[in-house]
């Protein structure tokens, strides 16, 4: 290349950066900067020279939404009287100067808008009013104002069609609550419910799309033959030696993105879960429990439709079982949203906001449209025991369960123990007055159901990352103090005349295609095969440690300090326990007691005439369990040791030796 030509194609470059960054400024805007920066002065004499009273910056914000946004109404007088327009809107969002000053709760500025012209019911683009974001900010006189100009009270916002009263109580806002109630705000209005399966159904080919596309990047990036249409699902390439990979239950599939319809100056209140804190995916290998999540959806494409299940007991256990497919963690959400304003104050344990609403006539035993979910139900799964005493009091039904058919009085205990986990759970009952055994006993008083079996395993127990190892579906409240070794709930829950032999329910599992070479073709355990409905864990094996040897339940299983021994020792000896009494597995307590390393409590149990030398379906005798049965589960030498010279037998199976 020439001297010359260097010298043009530099020069030519220059020209360019110089055109590109002119056609980059910003048109200048004097008279929405000074009211950006409260500059009152300034604008007066900008707008005496004739600068432009509309002009917006790059974002759409104007002079007159600075000055609603401050609540100037000296500002805005000013504006509005050289001309500013009241209607004008922001790019994104589309927020009028009403919105913001509404939003702010600025009560003179949103009159001073008023008296300008601006339109009263005005929409975002997500479809809220300025009443809604009065009565988010708590403002009774915009509220009022924006009710006298025309707004309707009961008017639904975005995309959860959330109405301007249920605005105020997710924010606990008493006295826009108060307002919008003299109003004649209706109690009743729900939510917009959220179909999950659905949802999910629908998102699924774009999520096969990209699983293919990554494996076949995949392949490329390992020098690998080209996917197969099955690990394409699964987003992996194929090996060029396929191998039998192993049988592995799957525990959830990746959580639905639960989105809150968010806008740049603000965002309107969460309706869709149950839960107080959104569930953050939480894994030692990411990548793995993402492949899994991935293998799983791509079963489930192959799934029937579900079909309604009955919370008692089947009347043709082999029909069920013919009917009955395993639930994804789609199934088991199901439904979502669907609240009146009381399920918002209940979610967040608002006492007063509720007291205002059911003195209005709010319906305490009003279900949610989704799952159908109590006011009390949404209480006590939050933890807000405060409040679930005093809708007791009012009249809250004790036996109302949602469709997972969860109960009250097991609602409780699973708050009390909720597993620990790497995501936000609900704390709020560790700062009540009420003290949980204090609220079982007037679940009680109330009347009640102490034998209530749930429906099916519930999802928010641990979300959709899952270590427990064990499904509460046809779980009793008794059985889940007994799974927290909770002895002190265990007999009271006894002492108004719960069954303790009742077991939870077997399910249909999830499984891979694939079987490992080394699980038996035939059930060495000599049990009979359990159908699916039949009885799956005992509570003997709720309190000896279920789900220990499964996994990694000893990273999240919470439970009462010190009860292990006491509560097997309360369900043998007082109550009747077998103590070699097998689970769906084929386990005993001997099993999951030595997946722990706990030998005082295998030395108790063979005190009482457990046989140590049990195997269960798979093959897994008593010191096996002991024996790292998992990667990453660590083996118990002395646990070994013990268990070799009661008799039972080592197979050398450790999977992290």
């Amino acid at each position: 290349m020439s001297r010359g030509l260097l010298k043009s194609h530099g020069l030519g470059a220059v020209l360019l950066t110089l055109l590109l960054t002119a056609s980059s400024s910003p048109p200048e805007v004097p008279v929405a900067d000074a009211a950006q920066r409260g500059d009152l002065e300034a604008v007066r004499v900008l707008l005496r020279d004739g600068a432009d009273v509309n002009a917006a910056q790059g974002d759409g914000m104007s002079a007159l939404h600075w000055a609603a946004s401050q609540g100037r109404v000296d500002l805005i007088e000013v504006l509005v009287y050289a001309g500013a327009h009241v209607e004008a809107t922001t790019r994104l969002g589309d927020y009028r100067p009403l919105h913001l000053a509404s939003r702010a709760g600025h009560d003179g500025a949103v009159q001073a808008l008023l008296d300008g012209g601006a339109q009263a019911d005005a929409r975002t683009s997500t479809g809220v009013t300025a009443l809604h974001y009065a009565a988010g900010a708590g403002r009774h006189e915009s509220v009022t104002a924006l009710l006298a100009a025309g707004v309707g009270v009961d008017e639904p916002a975005g995309e959860n069609d959330l109405t301007p009263l249920m605005w105020a109580t997710a924010a606990n806002r008493l006295e826009a609550v108060r307002t919008l109630v003299a109003a004649g705000a209706d109690l009743s209005l729900t939510s917009r419910v959220v179909e999950v399966p659905a949802l999910a159904a629908e998102d699924r080919p774009a999520r096969q799309r990209r699983q293919a596309l990554v494996a076949a990047r995949r392949a490329v990036e390992e020098g690998v033959s080209e996917p197969t249409e099955e690990s394409a699902a699964r987003g992996r390439p194929t090996p060029p030696i396929q191998e039998e990979e192993p049988v592995e239950e799957e525990s959830a599939e990746e959580a639905p993105a639960e989105e809150e319809p968010a806008e740049e100056a603000g965002a309107e209140p969460h309706a869709e879960s149950t839960q107080t804190e959104e569930a953050t995916e939480a894994a030692d290998e990411p990548g793995e429990e993402l492949e899994e999540a991935e293998a799983d959806e791509a079963l489930e494409d192959e799934a029937p439709a579900e079909e309604p299940e009955d919370e008692g007991e089947p009347e043709d256990e082999s029909s069920e079982e013919e009917e009955e497919r395993p639930l994804s963690y789609d199934d088991l959400v199901g439904r979502e949203g669907g609240f009146t304003a009381l399920h918002f104050a209940a979610r967040a344990g608002f006492a007063e906001v509720s007291e205002v609403l059911l003195d209005a006539g709010a319906e305490v035993n009003q279900g949610t449209a989704g799952d159908g979910t109590s006011p009390l139900l949404m209480s006590l799964i939050n933890g807000n025991f405060d409040l679930g005493m005093e809708l007791l009091a009012r009249g809250a039904d004790p036996n109302q369960v949602a469709e997972d058919g969860a109960a009250p009085l097991f609602t409780v205990l699973n708050r009390r123990w909720g597993p620990k986990a790497a995501y936000p759970q609900p704390q709020m009952f560790t700062q009540q007055r009420t003290d949980y055994l204090e609220l079982l006993t007037a679940l009680l008083e109330a009347g009640a159901d102490v034998n209530h079996r749930t429906g099916r395993h519930i999802w928010y127990t641990s979300f959709n990352f899952d270590m427990l190892g064990v499904q509460f579906a046809g779980a009793t409240a008794f059985w889940r103090a007994a799974y927290a070794t909770d002895v002190e709930a265990m007999k009271l829950l006894i002492s108004w005349g719960a069954d303790p032999h009742i077991p939870t329910r077997k399910v249909p599992v999830r499984r891979f295609v694939f079987r490992p070479e080394d699980e038996p073709d035939e059930d060495p355990s000599g049990l009979a095969e359990v159908p699916v409905g039949g009885p799956a864990v005992y509570p003997i094996h709720a309190a000896s440690g279920v789900g220990y040897g499964e996994g990694f339940a000893a990273n999240q299983h919470s439970h009462a300090p010190g009860g292990w021994i006491p509560a097997v020792q309360y369900l043998v000896e007082e109550l009747g326990a077998d103590v070699n009494a097998r689970d769906l597995n084929g386990f005993s307590a001997v099993h999951h007691a030595a997946a722990r390393g706990d030998n005082d409590l295998i030395l108790y149990l063979v005190e009482q005439g457990a046989d140590v030398t049990t195997v269960s379906r798979g093959g897994e005798t008593t010191v096996d369990m002991a024996n790292g049965p998992r990667q990453r589960v660590q083996p118990f030498p002395e646990t070994i040791a013990l268990l070799e010279s009661l008799g039972a037998v080592n197979n050398h199976n450790c999977q992290s030796c």
